[in-house]
C-alpha cells in the first residue's frame, strides 16, 4: 500500500464503502483511469480488496470493490519488522496521498475550508510515556465510535489524519 495512489484507494473505501473503478475515477480525478485501474488491480491482487459484486454494462463486466479491513493496515509485528527506509517511503507515500487528497477537496466546485472546518494545525506537546499512552487511548476512544457512522443526508464524509512523532531526541536524564 505504499503508494499514494494505492493509498487514495484505500481511503475512498473506507468506512464501509463498495465502489467500481469508474466511481472511484471520480473520487482521484488528478491520476488517470489507467493508473486508478492498475492500482485497484495490485490491491485486489494483495488482498487488500475484494469483489463485492459484478454486472454487465455494455458487453464490459463491472466490479464493485470493498475493502477488507483485516488486510488495510499494518500490525505492531510488522511495523517492527520495517527498517527506517521503509517507514520513510511509507510516510512519504501517506504524505503525498493527503496532499493529493487536499488538493482534490480545494479543486471542488463549492470547497470552503473555513465553512467546513478544515484544520491543518501542527502542536508541540510535552509527554511522558504514560501521558503518550493516554492521549492515544483518548484519541481511540473519541475516534473509533464515529467510524461506525454510516453515510447520511447530513454527513459530510471527512478525512482525519492523525500523524504524531518526537520532534526532538530525547536527552538522557542522569
Amino acid at each position: 500500500m505504499a503508494h499514494p495512489i494505492r493509498l487514495r484507494v484505500v481511503h475512498a473505501l473506507r468506512g464501509g464503502r463498495v465502489l467500481t473503478t469508474g466511481q472511484l475515477c471520480s473520487l482521484i480525478p488528478d491520476a488517470s483511469k489507467a493508473t486508478v485501474y492498475r492500482h485497484v488491480d495490485l490491491l485486489a491482487a494483495g488482498g487488500i480488496l475484494d469483489v463485492a459484486g459484478e454486472r454487465r454494462v455494455r458487453g464490459a463486466v463491472e466490479r464493485r470493490y470493498q475493502l477488507r479491513k483485516d488486510h488495510a493496515g499494518i500490525d505492531a509485528e510488522t511495523a517492527r519488522a520495517l527498517t527506517p527506509q521503509d517507514h520513510e517511503r511509507a510516510f512519504a507515500a501517506a504524505a503525498a496521498a493527503l496532499i493529493a487528497e487536499f488538493g482534490a477537496y480545494l479543486n471542488r466546485d463549492g470547497s470552503d475550508p473555513v465553512d467546513d472546518l478544515v484544520g491543518y494545525r501542527q502542536h508541540a506537546i510535552w509527554l511522558s510515556r504514560d501521558e503518550l499512552v493516554g492521549l492515544i487511548s483518548a484519541m481511540q476512544a473519541a475516534i473509533a465510535p464515529l467510524l461506525a457512522n454510516e453515510p447520511a443526508p447530513e454527513r459530510a464524509r471527512y478525512l482525519l489524519s492523525p500523524i504524531l512523532f518526537p520532534a526532538e531526541q530525547q536527552e538522557p536524564t542522569s
